[in-house]
């Protein structure tokens, strides 16, 4: 009997079923799942089904197949040989599942033990007197090497069966060594599972310590990558380097280090290990310690002579990687042994920045006393920049206490890497919209009007009234311009057109509302809309590429998605302005809907002497007074007339 599966969808019902089963290994997911499979098979043969097969942590449901073709010519299964080295026994011992993997489907082969070829069974049960009566009286080929080229000794050595791999080599001495496909040898498949009687009894045996794998990897790498210190120890009394390297330049006292194992590290150094030993990334130990954590051993390495500011092809020092991923006790030690704070990395970032970028304040706290503020100004961009565009208030919280200019702007270098060309930390809580690392940053002094782009006009696009309060409180210029796409008029009111409260507020704060009425065409006829070679109406659309023309209030209203509100738009903006003229555009559209005939004629009739008043009252105080109208010593109620809260003198009589 066999089954195939193949990946699907993951559910809802695969990540219950994988819930109950975390606790399991890789190899015991892999039985469950082919016992699953099996199972399945045996009640629908004919029929594909989903089947919870999970073949590692987290893996996906999987589609049970069966493997015989419904094609009665091809309905023959395959029987399971020395070509299947993966297998478990059934619970009753009667019968065999093997299973291969290829291409992400797994196939899974069942056989009753009686029908299994005698020699393997016996290698597979590691029955080692079957074994020698087989090998005594069928003299069967030790040394024919199945399709990966294992032979009979490896899978002894792969299964741990030590006494049937001690009567295979003594019938075949010269396999000890013998490699398969993938150039592993008997002694590195019995590290690689950690079977620590057949390790011992191969090296007894003279098998060579130091013969690596197609990746390079010796069984002492893999030993200590696998962390198994009685094997480690076993491999250096019987010879083996612990100087060889992997394809990646990997030696085993990285994996070692990378496992946090002290004592095979300890052992490997005694051996002759070299602490500045790098892979291909420049890493050596003392940095996979600071990489990965591991206190004691980078304590140990420090004292065996370890370099502290030790750097990886990148620059980036130990200090930095410890930083980077928030390891607060390796940062501390590191300090402690006088590690330099202020090697910064090919891109000229220190480790308080990826710090504070990654959001580890406690490490932010501790790098802030040693940190050379020049050399943070010279890498042309600060943490500030970092805490407020990831959203870590607590590290700019902390970097605020701690002094750290807040008006600091990005160089050239940094900036260009943004498609708005931002320069300020302000500008990311903004484009956040978080208004809690914006206030921080106000309070601090941050000025708002510092970037290329006005952090107002952007908080009035995004419809944030909050923001925009809380900017134009601390001075945000309500009459900032696009310097890409020039109007004769405050940008902010392109982005607030159907926002009237927002607009109204930006108006009673000094948006400049007279530029809207200054037409250069005034009564005379305006030019038609361009239009582009899709025929849309786009010549208003901020998006736009940037030309040198400056573009009309009443062009921008005459766009479809604002022309129907052009009515509350003059009317709002009306009450800021003294007599104006209204240009040809602006009357065309107001004559187009016969409710807007009472604005038209309000813009018509003279405006009275208070509304007039109002303006020049306004005009006189200036635009930073009227952003603290409320602070001015006058009566209470000419306050409110001010500021557009009392509409005639009764209210202020």
């Amino acid at each position: 009997m066999a089954a195939a599966m193949a990946s699907s969808m993951t559910t809802k019902d695969d990540l219950e079923d994988f819930s109950a089963n975390a606790h399991l290994s890789e190899e015991q997911l892999l039985q469950l799942a082919c016992e699953r499979s099996l199972a399945d098979t045996n009640v629908t043969p004919r029929q594909n089904r989903q089947v919870h097969a999970h073949t590692q942590p987290a893996a996906p449901k999987a589609t049970q197949q069966p493997l015989c073709s419904p094609n009665p010519s091809e309905n023959m299964c395959a029987k399971i040989d020395r070509n299947v080295h993966n297998h478990f026994f059934s619970k009753d011992q009667e019968k065999v599942i093997a299973w291969t993997k290829h291409n992400g489907h797994l196939r899974v082969t069942e056989e009753t033990v009686n029908d299994l070829d005698p020699f393997l069974l016996a290698i597979w049960r590691g029955d080692a007197k079957a074994l020698r009566d087989i090998i005594h009286f069928k003299s069967k080929d030790l040394d024919e090497p199945n399709k990966d080229g294992w032979l009979p000794l490896h899978e002894s050595a792969y299964h741990g069966h030590v006494e049937c791999l001690k009567i295979l080599l003594k019938a075949k001495p010269d396999t000890i060594n013998k490699q398969t496909n993938r150039s592993q040898t008997p002694l590195m498949l019995a590290v690689s599972r950690k079977h620590v009687s057949c390790v011992k009894h191969l090296l007894e045996e003279e098998a060579d310590p130091n013969l690596a794998n197609n990746q390079w990897e010796t069984p002492l790498y893999k030993a200590c990558e696998k962390a198994n210190e009685e094997i480690v120890e076993l491999l250096l009394r019987f010879g083996a380097s612990p100087r060889k390297a992997c394809v990646q330049g990997v030696t085993p006292l990285h994996e070692a280090v990378r496992n946090n194992k002290l004592e095979i590290c300890k052992m490997l150094i005694n051996a002759g290990a070299k602490l500045w030993s790098r892979n291909v990334y420049g890493i050596d130990s003392m940095f996979t310690a600071a990489q990965c954590s591991a206190v004691d051993v980078l304590n140990y390495l420090i004292y065996k002579g370890g370099n502290v500011n030790t750097q990886a092809n990148d620059d980036a020092t130990a200090l930095f990687e410890a930083s980077k991923n928030g390891h607060a006790e390796v940062v501390e030690m590191l300090l402690s042994k006088q590690a330099d704070v202020n090697k910064a990395n090919k891109t000229g970032l220190l480790p308080i920045h990826v710090a504070a970028k990654n959001g580890h304040d406690s490490i932010v706290a501790m790098l802030i006393p040693r940190t050379n503020t020049v050399k943070v100004r010279r890498s042309g961009i600060s943490p500030l920049h970092f805490a407020a565009e990831r959203n870590r208030d607590d590290v700019l919280e902390t970097l605020i206490e701690a002094r750290y200019d807040v008006n600091a702007k990005l160089s050239d270098d940094w900036s260009k890497m943004y498609e708005d060309r931002r320069s300020t930390a302000l500008y990311s809580a903004v484009v956040n919209r978080n208004t809690e690392a914006a206030a921080m940053l106000l309070e601090a002094g941050a000025d708002p009007n510092l970037d290329i782009f006005n952090p107002l006009l952007v908080a009035v696009r995004k419809a944030s009234m909050e923001m925009v309060t809380l900017l134009v409180k601390h001075g945000a210029n309500v009459n900032a311009l696009l310097p890409t796409h020039p109007t004769s008029f405050p940008a902010v009111l392109v982005f607030c057109m159907k926002y009237m409260v927002m607009m109204r507020y930006l108006l009673d704060n000094g948006c400049d509302a007279l530029s809207c009425f200054n037409c250069q065409y005034g009564c005379n006829s305006h030019p038609p809309i361009k239009l582009r070679r899709n025929g849309q109406e786009t010549m208003y659309f901020l998006n736009d590429e940037p030309s040198g023309y400056c573009v009309e209030f009443c062009e921008i209203i005459s766009t479809p998605s604002v022309s129907s509100w052009v009515g509350p738009i003059i009317d709002t903006l009306l009450d800021y302005v003294g007599h104006v003229k209204l240009c040809s555009r602006i009357t065309e559209l107001l004559d187009s809907n016969k409710d807007w005939a009472h604005i038209k004629e309000r813009s018509v009739l003279p405006s009275t002497l208070m509304h007039l008043c109002r303006l020049k009252i306004r005009q006189r105080l200036g635009i930073h007074r009227l952003w603290q109208i409320s602070a001015l010593p006058l009566p209470g109620r000419l306050l409110k007339f001010l500021s557009y809260e009392g509409e005639s003198f009764e209210d202020i009589l």
